[in-house]
């Protein structure tokens, strides 16, 4: 169980960074989706070694579906973006405050 905590420890950091340093907004939201994934495999790990049963593999799925739709929402707000202003620096979007 040791293993897979840490990779599921080393994604989280990963995406979290990814989240912190990217200024582009798709490198922020492949930081979201690796802490997604960090999160999925402690809930498919917990399952495995009975802590959590069949509910951490349920809870993966609906992460897994939340990812999904996060992304689709995500990128069509990005896509709209870059057609407004050609960039998708996360920065440029300092006009949106008001």
């Amino acid at each position: 169980m040791n293993a897979y905590l840490a990779v599921a420890a080393v994604l989280f950091v990963c995406g979290v960074m990814c989240m912190a340093t990217k200024r582009n907004g798709i490198g922020v939201l492949m930081g979201v989706e690796l802490v997604l994934n960090g999160a999925n495999i402690n809930f498919v790990a917990f399952s495995k070694y009975g802590l959590l049963g069949l509910d951490g593999q349920i809870f993966s799925l609906f992460v897994i579906v939340l990812a999904a739709a996060e992304a689709a929402v995500a990128l069509a707000i990005a896509l709209n973006f870059y057609n407004n202003h050609l960039t998708i620096d996360v920065d440029q979007a300092s006009e949106l405050k008001n």
